[in-house]
């Protein structure tokens, strides 16, 4: 019997300290949509070049999307109004212009919460402030992104994930797709995954290919064009007969030489369209060079939202591609 109600008591500690483990993570989780930023920064700052320069850098057009859509969503607050719950925020940048200010870029990481950034650019004069926006504005964006996709992969983590047994047997990697994807197509040589949503769906696709598919002329560029428009041909088919999907000729894809977990890959974003129909949308590839298996693994992921912004839903399939890891 006191052995017994020792048991239940050290269950009842656990389960407290579980709790109060919880609480607090969620008191000092970062808050906020995805690709949000607040700038603490004064209304004549905000309203002038200073604001202009952070404008041009940080609100940027997307590569790769047809209809115009900012890098990031920006929120300016005031000096007096950044306070409780707005220090919250996953990304901040304190713009703070004072003739006694010493200039200088300082990046402190999870400083009220977790994840977050925080940015400060001091300076005596609006020409030391653009200065240091123009140094440091490369930085800021490649650490807000990274931040941006790991926070979509553990949201992705938290709300459930699609059982990977097929994905990880036919393509030796382990590869965090959300539950709410299903099998569009399942063979031996191609999957492909599909998420609907309310203005139309997401997809991802898994293919291999050998290496002198895209090292077949040294014009890389072209063709992965080929293999992706060779691949829509016969998989990704419209409702009526003769649809199928391809590159939209009309915009020239965005190509980089890149890294995929220490491994070279190639990364193409573009727009796709429906050849015979009028559905089209952005498109994110990346062919990853498999030297163990003596293959490209080629991942993309591309949108049908007709109706919809796609910034965050391109955000989102680059989270989940950029979670493969090969086994």
């Amino acid at each position: 019997m006191i052995r017994l109600k020792q048991t239940l008591v050290f269950v009842f500690v656990l389960c407290c300290i579980a709790c109060k483990k919880d609480k607090h993570d969620d008191a000092d989780a970062s808050k906020g949509n995805i690709n949000e930023i607040s700038i603490v920064i004064s209304d004549v700052l905000w309203n002038g070049e200073v604001g202009d320069s952070l404008r041009k850098r940080l609100a940027a057009p997307v590569d790769g999307l047809t209809q115009e859509e900012p890098l990031f969503t920006l929120n300016q607050l005031h000096d007096k109004s950044f306070d409780g719950s707005l220090k919250k925020g996953r990304n901040i940048i304190m713009i703070d212009k004072d003739n006694d200010a010493k200039k200088g870029f300082s990046f402190v990481r999870n400083n009220y919460c977790a994840p977050q950034n925080v940015f400060t650019i001091k300076g005596k004069s609006i020409d030391e402030i653009l200065e240091l926006i123009d140094m440091h504005s490369d930085e800021i964006i490649r650490t807000i992104r990274q931040t941006e996709i790991a926070e979509n992969q553990q949201r992705n983590i938290k709300n459930g994930l699609l059982d990977q047994k097929i994905i990880l047997n036919q393509y030796n990697i382990d590869i965090k797709v959300p539950s709410t994807y299903r099998y569009a197509v399942k063979n031996k040589d191609f999957i492909w995954l599909k998420k609907e949503i309310t203005s139309g769906n997401t997809n991802i696709l898994l293919y291999k290919v050998p290496f002198e598919v895209i090292e077949r002329n040294k014009t890389i560029a072209t063709d992965i064009i080929k293999m992706r428009d060779s691949v829509g041909s016969r998989y990704i088919h419209g409702k009526e007969a003769g649809t199928y999907m391809v590159t939209e000729e009309a915009y020239s894809p965005y190509f980089f030489m890149t890294s995929f977990n220490d491994k070279s890959a190639f990364e193409t974003r573009g727009n796709w369209e429906m050849k015979n129909d009028f559905m089209n949308g952005p498109f994110l590839n990346y062919v990853i060079r498999d030297n163990k298996h003596n293959c490209y693994l080629v991942i993309e992921g591309f949108i049908y939202s007709p109706s919809s912004p796609k910034r965050d839903l391109i955000v989102e399939l680059e989270s989940i591609i950029k979670s493969v890891k090969f086994t």
